[in-house]
């Protein structure tokens, strides 16, 4: 990923949202495109023309916080959006290693894997900034079984959803979780644009997917920190989930998801039956853990 690159793109397309009338402009000639023009946005932000224009070429060396600031509040930028613009300035200033030591997968604590195993009543997982399952209890792996089945090795939520077409009905919210999922890597992209593992990713969907690639294109990042989630089971039918996220320190770029429903709802009613349904299974096959489960072994790698 070109840092230049990311930087022009993000500035241009976050600036043609902005109309003349949010920006609090009246009047002025017709306009051949959308959104500010970039005089507009050096005046609202307190900036000179000359420098703005060298900002959305992609120079933002040197750019202050307080400037960044300005050109956010400029752009209307939300928190994921401002959050991203700062991420591209630092990962403009920042020189990419010339040495790499080698790196090692992180593993899976066996105390984490306890604390989702103690959780029996809700399905709740592990994800890195990939999309990759990296552990979950037994209720998690029941409610995304076909993602492990059809998500690749290790199993990936993103490659699911743009590259296995029982994602269409597994997802009934389809597109909205497209855009969610890309929004989200974007971010992450932003935050660490050196991640080999995540840039070999989002250019596997890049070519596998016009529907991911339109989306890139886009630049739209936001937050995935709670929200509800529609989920089409092959066991149990419809369900409608709340879910919350919570990042792990102790892993920089793991996240912690759980869903939940409220009591008495018949997605309550299904969580519970899919819960019997995944320990009957469990029972008849005390031996059996297929690939897709490797994952959650704290004696594995994650």
């Amino acid at each position: 990923m070109d840092s230049r690159t990311e930087v022009r793109d993000f500035l241009r397309t976050r600036r043609a949202k902005v109309t003349p009338e949010q920006a609090g402009i009246v009047g002025g000639s017709r306009r051949r495109v959308p959104g500010l023009r970039r005089e507009e946005v050096a005046l609202l932000a307190n900036v000179s023309v000359d420098y703005y224009a060298r900002l959305e070429r992609g120079d933002l060396s040197g750019a202050s916080d307080e400037i960044l600031d300005s050109i956010a509040r400029a752009l209307q930028l939300d928190e994921a959006e401002a959050t991203h613009l700062f991420d591209l300035a630092r990962a403009a200033q920042r020189q990419p290693a010339t040495r790499r030591r080698p790196s090692s997968k992180p593993q899976v604590r066996a105390s984490l894997q306890r604390l989702l195993d103690a959780v029996t009543d809700a399905p709740v997982w592990v994800r890195n900034e990939r999309m990759d399952f990296v552990a979950m209890n037994a209720l998690g792996r029941a409610l995304y079984a076909p993602v492990l089945e059809g998500g690749g090795t290790p199993p990936n939520n993103a490659r699911f959803l743009f590259l296995d077409p029982a994602a269409q009905e597994f997802y009934p919210d389809w597109k909205k979780n497209m855009d969610d999922v890309v929004a989200t890597l974007r971010g992450y992209a932003g935050r660490n644009p050196h991640n080999k593992g995540l840039t070999d990713l989002i250019g596997e969907l890049a070519a596998g997917s016009k529907d991911f690639s339109t989306r890139w294109a886009a630049h739209d990042v936001r937050f995935h920190r709670t929200g509800l989630k529609r989920i089409h089971h092959p066991v149990v039918g419809d369900l409608e989930l709340d879910y919350e996220a919570m990042e792990l320190p102790a892993n920089p770029g793991w996240t912690m998801f759980a869903y939940t429903a409220p009591p008495g709802s018949p997605s309550d009613e299904r969580l519970k039956l899919l819960a019997s349904w995944a320990a009957t299974n469990a029972q008849a096959e005390p031996q059996t853990r297929t690939a897709s489960e490797a994952p959650t072994d704290s004696r594995r790698e994650a």
